[in-house]
């Protein structure tokens, strides 16, 4: 099998035990040297809609209801929303590894391993999700990561630029203040497990900053200007602070940049 169609499958799996055993043995398979990435393969298919289960109920962000973490059931919420997150995460690893062809091998290998990553954080939030007596599929989502995807679907660029380098990247920002808000609330299990994906989740940023920067050199393109100017046309409003600093610096942002990102941020009580 190639890493493609090995890709597509993960992508297309439904349910979700199955999308994470897939993306495990798929990430296994490519360690093991048994996964190809032939030169002639198909074109990708035109992107769509991942497999989710159907149970799941996806809707528009502002009919999501609020979510206090002050109950077991406000903190089931929570990670309800969480979950989802790292179920579209694993989603859109295997989608860079699917959609864009001709990039080098290590391209490949690095999205693989984020999609093994991510697969095992999900793992990890839904077992906790039943220690609360919920599961995946019990709470409403909404699917704002994987519309960027379809944004950004013709440009591998675009795509390492405002998915890796912009939503994923807001994690890095809300997380540790979600930490302490659990650990407050004496959820010391729940916030372990966001530490583990925080301290993961800092690689896979840094990842799509490696390769956003490969595919500005590749195309003759200044980085930050490009970066810039990407989140002005296509994501200004995802920009929010405050940020973490130190965490974006160890994710490949540059000084600048960071300066760059504050600056389109709004100021409390603006509106954009």
């Amino acid at each position: 099998m190639s890493l493609f169609d090995a890709a597509r499958r993960c992508l297309e799996a439904s349910e979700p035990a199955e999308k994470v055993a897939l993306s495990h043995e798929a990430f296994a398979a490519l360690l093991r040297v048994e996964l190809i990435t032939p030169a002639d393969a198909a074109l990708p298919e035109p992107i769509r809609a991942p497999g989710r289960p159907e149970r799941l109920r996806v809707v528009s962000p502002r009919d999501l209801p609020q979510r206090g973490l002050g109950t077991p059931e406000g903190r089931a919420n929570f990670l309800h929303a969480i979950a989802h997150i790292e179920f579209n995460a694993i989603n859109l690893a295997w989608d860079a590894v699917y959609r864009f062809r001709n990039m080098p091998a290590e391209f490949y290998a690095d999205w693989a391993s984020v999609a093994d990553d991510e697969a095992r954080h999900f793992e990890l939030l839904v077992q906790r999700l039943r220690e609360l007596g919920h599961d995946y599929g019990d709470f409403q989502a909404h699917n704002g990561l994987w519309e960027m995807a379809e944004k950004t679907a013709d440009s591998c660029l675009a795509r390492m630029a405002l998915v890796p380098r912009v939503l994923e990247a807001r994690g890095l920002d809300v997380t540790p203040g979600m930490i302490a808000r659990l650990r407050n609330l004496g959820d010391n299990a729940s916030a372990d497990i966001l530490a583990v994906i925080l301290c993961e989740e800092i690689r896979h940023v840094a990842i799509g900053s490696h390769w956003f920067a490969w595919c500005c050199q590749r195309e003759g393109r200044e980085p930050e200007a490009t970066f810039i100017d990407l989140i002005r046309d296509t994501a200004k409003a995802s920009i929010r602070g405050p940020f973490n600093f130190p965490a974006r610096a160890e994710a490949g942002f540059s000084d600048s940049e960071m300066a760059m990102l504050a600056a389109l941020a709004p100021t409390p009580g603006s509106k954009r």
